[in-house]
């Protein structure tokens, strides 16, 4: 059984930053994709960004030069370093673990960006 476990949520002022991170335990794949989306009030979850264990990254549009997706794979956790915070991407941010066809996803955490 797969168990993925985000941190680093909270409450940050516009044009601030915050560092996600998400650590996978259980019976994992060593070829898989880790990966962070979120989920907005009264919006679809979105991706934000992707990186395989082989390093390749994805990001969406709106995470392109602001955000960093890195991820250390002797310890099953993937990083999302989140800058120049704008109040739309306040959302709940959940953590993906990708392998053999199978999505197994975190409980979430919360990014408030507020004044």
């Amino acid at each position: 059984q797969v168990q993925l476990v985000e941190s680093g949520g909270g409450l940050v002022q516009p044009g601030g930053s915050l560092r996600l991170s998400c650590a996978a335990s259980g019976s994992i794949f060593e070829s898989n994709t880790m990966g962070w989306y979120r989920q907005a009030p009264g919006k679809q979850r979105e991706l934000v960004a992707v990186i395989t264990s082989g390093g390749y990254t994805n990001y969406a549009d709106s995470a392109k030069g602001r955000f960093t997706i890195s991820r250390d794979n002797a310890k099953d956790t993937v990083y999302l370093q989140m800058n120049s915070l704008k109040p739309e991407d306040t959302a709940v941010y959940y953590c993906l673990l990708d392998f053999h066809g199978m999505d197994h996803w975190g409980k979430g955490t919360l990014v408030t960006v507020s004044s």
